[in-house]
């Protein structure tokens, strides 16, 4: 990631947020024929400096995965924060032009293929995480045994160490204080939620 030090977000606490607000996530592989890339929920596990995930035993990228498992191969996973257009509006009169803000999280490390005990734990903590809030919230409990070993022999449950993480936070900070409180003052205006949320994030982060 191209990363200068004005953007770089440094706080655990602040990366852990945004990958668990944004978990779903882009897996980035080499494969034998080029890139690979597959969109997929991740769970963040920060005390064990692990990723959990799982892709359809079917999904050719999965074969790359065991082959970077079985090498200490590594792979990439990029997290979406929110994002919006700047126009220079936003911005006291004078020369600019429109950029985006944005808030992002890379991480790399080796991959490591997770055995059958585990994938269906991870299975069963990812449902649990998706279904909070929900009135009734649904589970594998009571759930034919059968068609639960079924479903779980056709995916790959894996992890990526998190040896490399780099979060960027892109929030205006080159500029001067003037702009930068006219950038989250606008974007907090937008009717766009992702806006909304950008906004918050310069707030928070002190920038605005």
């Amino acid at each position: 990631m191209f990363l200068p030090p004005v953007f770089r977000l440094d706080a655990p606490e602040a990366i852990a947020e945004l990958i668990a607000a944004h978990s779903f996530a882009l897996l980035v592989t080499a494969g034998p024929e080029g890139p690979e890339a597959s969109h997929l929920p991740l769970l963040h596990r920060p005390d064990e400096g692990r990723l959990l995930g799982h892709l359809a035993a079917a999904n050719p990228q999965s074969a790359s995965l065991r082959r970077l498992a079985g090498s200490g191969g590594r792979a990439l996973v990029v997290f979406s924060g929110p994002h919006a257009y700047v126009s220079p509006s936003l911005y006291r009169p004078g020369p600019a032009v429109p950029t985006w803000n944005y808030l992002s999280v890379q991480v790399s490390g080796p991959v490591a293929l997770l055995g059958d005990a585990e994938t269906a734990g991870l299975l069963d903590a990812l449902t649990a995480t998706y279904e909070a809030g929900r009135a009734e919230p649904w589970s594998t409990a009571g759930q034919d045994p059968a068609f639960l070993a079924k479903m779980r022999g056709n995916v790959l449950g894996f992890a990526i160490a998190t040896e490399r993480v780099e979060a960027k936070a892109k929030l205006s900070q080159n500029r001067a204080a003037a702009d930068r409180a006219g950038v989250a003052a606008g974007l907090a205006a937008e009717p766009d939620p992702a806006a909304r949320a950008t906004a918050d994030w310069m707030t928070r982060l002190g920038i605005a």
